[in-house]
């Protein structure tokens, strides 16, 4: 009964904010420390199979044993994972359109980038039909379905980007994204329904990035997980993205109405066609097989032993990149996702130096490749340390650090499950407010590795930025906009750290409330 007192004592002191101008506590001295030497120049970027790879594996695996962490992955902390890097280019730098008012050419990259995660040489379809499919979703809950009626098989889908939502708050979720207005959910239902390929018509504001992203994403390579036995041969024959542009001019070419279409893509009960155009589609591909690792170590539970609690965050970034104005090339990553593996570290040292273990166990797991399309953490939930039915919880971390006290934490994803309970007490006895869904129109719930759980069932939300200063008069002096994807993302020493160890001593007391709980969390209906 002592130990179960002290744990409970321990656990609430840490949910307590920080007192000002008491100087640097333990816990933010090791944090500084982890970041300091992550987003270090010897780390170079931590690019995915890299030198700078083996660098950052051997720090991590280091620290998990330093921790008293046991190896996750029999006995090892390292958990491979294959992956297929493309290249690939038109042949002749465009495709070839033949419609039934004229012709047209689809220039590579300026009007389409497309690819293949497929191990082949070329991809060839001598005479593609295109489809267009407005949003390319097919949604029972929300009564809309745009491949009614419509047959795909073999076909070239056009399907623009985001939801209906974002163009009508009415529909769906409003301006709060769902999961199927991600480019990489069009993909997914594309091979469901057996298409040749998917184009994902881009549009600024309902992407929430420019053009030259989607350029910069797929030109130079493309990453995917590889499977040994298919050689990817169930994927699609080519992705891609379509620039506004571009599908213009394939809509004259087939002499259909860009403009009217779109508009009448954005209201229930529209109807897919196919253009009356169809391309001739070449492509050289080179491509290579690749391994790199997730990481990840556990500290065992008690009776619930076999069940855990999963806390992530990812390792990989850009390493080497164009340079900035300076003429700095390392992307370090400091905030991200330095921060956020040493929030990982920090609760396990927290709770390996509990007086009585938690129920249930808990896995600190660190993937790879989650820039490139969150591939580290879909290969561990398809081949999990604890099987997905019953892992509790996955608490996730992405570009925690630096951040100011705020009054409120933001949660995206709360209200579907019962998780909201167990954030709403731990932030309540910091004293702060929870405020649920703020704004979810970048689809930033669906960018990190906790969504690769929640497709698998498995409870997770994620904690955003609050926006209610503690201190109105020192604003976060470094935002997000001045460092995310850039070489300015580097450790400083003036980085605020009272809101990011807030932050963390929240997670702290809910991952231990869900790691002691007789039931696990459930979705609610």
């Amino acid at each position: 009964m002592k130990k179960i007192f002290l744990t409970l004592l321990a656990a609430l002191a840490l949910l307590l904010p920080a007192i000002p101008g008491q100087g640097q506590t333990p816990d933010e001295a090791l944090m500084r420390d982890w970041i300091r030497t992550l987003g270090s120049n010897e780390f170079g970027g931590r690019k995915p199979m890299t030198q700078h790879e083996t660098v950052t594996l051997n720090y991590l695996t280091g620290q998990m044993k330093a921790l008293g962490l046991q190896p996750a992955f029999g006995d090892s902390y390292l958990q491979q994972v294959t992956t297929i890097s493309t290249v690939s280019r038109p042949v002749g730098g465009k495709f070839r359109i033949k419609g039934s008012r004229k012709k047209a050419d689809l220039r590579y990259p300026e009007d389409v980038v497309v690819w293949t995660a497929r191990a082949t040489k070329s991809v060839e379809i001598p005479s593609a039909e295109f489809v267009f499919c407005g949003f390319g979703i097919d949604a029972p809950e929300f009564n809309w379905n745009d491949f009614d009626g419509i047959d795909v098989r073999g076909k070239i889908i056009i399907a623009m980007v985001n939801d209906p939502g974002f163009y009508d708050a009415s529909l769906f979720q409003g301006r709060n994204m769902t999961y199927y207005g991600r480019w990489t959910y069009k993909f997914e239902q594309a091979a469901r329904l057996g298409a040749a390929g998917c184009l994902v018509l881009h549009n600024t504001a309902a992407a929430s990035y420019g053009w030259h992203v989607c350029q910069n994403g797929h030109v130079d390579s493309n990453l995917a997980l590889y499977d040994t036995e298919t050689r990817n041969e169930t994927e699609l024959a080519l992705k891609g993205w379509l620039h506004e542009d571009g599908c213009r001019k394939l809509f004259e070419a087939a002499g259909a109405d860009f403009d009217a279409t779109l508009a009448a893509a954005k209201k229930p009960g529209f109807k897919s066609f196919v253009l009356k155009a169809k391309g001739q589609i070449k492509m050289d591909v080179t491509y290579e097989i690749q391994q790199t690792c997730n990481v990840a170590g556990v500290l065992p539970g008690t009776d619930l032993k076999e069940e855990a609690v999963v806390f992530s965050a990812h390792w990989d970034h850009f390493g080497y990149g164009t340079p900035d104005e300076k003429g700095d090339r390392i992307y370090n990553g400091a905030a991200d996702n330095g921060s956020g593996m040493a929030a990982v570290l920090l609760l396990a040292k927290k709770y390996a130096e509990l007086p009585v273990r938690p129920r249930r166990s808990m896995l600190f797991l660190i993937p790879t490749l989650e820039e490139s399309g969150l591939f580290g953490s879909e290969y561990y939930c398809a081949h999990p340390a604890f099987p997905m039915e019953k892992t509790a919880a996955c608490i996730n971390f992405d570009c925690i650090a630096p951040e100011p006290q705020t009054h409120d934490v933001v949660v995206l994803g709360g209200g579907a499950c019962e998780l909201d309970n167990y954030i709403l007490a731990c932030a309540g006895a910091q004293g702060r407010y929870v405020v649920f869904n703020d704004d979810n129109s970048d689809g930033w719930f669906f960018r990190s590795d906790h969504f690769n759980f929640v497709k698998k069932g498995v409870p997770a939300v994620v904690i955003e930025y609050g926006k209610d200063l503690v201190d109105p008069s020192h604003p976060n002096k470094y935002p997000r906009a001045d460092w995310y994807h850039k070489p300015s993302d580097e450790y400083r020493e003036d980085w605020d750290f009272s809101g990011t160890l807030l932050h963390v001593n929240m997670m702290f007391g809910v991952g231990l409330s869900v790691a002691n709980a007789d039931e696990r969390p459930r979705w609610y209906k």
